[in-house]
């Protein structure tokens, strides 16, 4: 999954470790440069619609909701908007037919195997991350090329789950 800041900006990939329900960035990159990363770690808050967010030592809330592929997040007195950018998106430097992991979780289902031919909004595997259910799908029509993940498997943000080809 790659993200951006504004529509225009710069987009990046981001890895993290879960640590107990506690997501703490690992790895940053932005046009192939890995970037140094603050000390910061993220988790779900009772409430919904926050999250716990501690940063350098100091632990706040932050409020987020999502539209469509924006993130809006409330923090710290400031707003921030972040763009969700599927795999094969313009500018995407994902590979057009593979799928990756849209946050660190456990795959619950996997629905295909290589071979298959699936059509486009079919579901290819169902995830749990952060205590929800996603449901992966195929972005277009065609052959599964490879599951890379089976049933309890865990996986981290941007693991390459399945590919899809012509």
């Amino acid at each position: 999954m790659e993200w951006s800041v504004n529509d225009s900006g710069p987009r990046f990939t981001v890895s993290f470790l879960d640590n107990d329900g506690k997501l703490k960035p690992s790895k940053l990159v932005t046009d192939n440069i890995e970037n140094s990363i603050p000390d910061i770690s993220v988790s779900r808050d009772e409430q919904p619609g926050r999250i716990i967010v501690e940063l350098d030592g100091v632990t706040s809330f932050a409020h987020v909701v999502r539209s469509d592929d924006k993130w809006w997040i409330h923090f710290q007195g400031r707003i921030y908007v972040t763009n969700m950018h599927e795999p094969g998106s313009k500018n995407s430097s994902l590979s057009e037919g593979s799928l990756s992991a849209p946050m660190p979780g456990t795959i619950l289902d996997v629905l295909v195997k290589s071979g298959q031919r699936v059509r486009q909004g079919q579901t290819l595997l169902v995830m749990e991350a952060m205590k929800m259910e996603h449901r992966i799908q195929a972005p277009k029509a065609g052959e599964v090329i490879a599951v890379h993940f089976e049933t309890g498997d865990r996986v981290d943000m941007g693991a390459n789950l399945v590919e899809i080809g012509e």
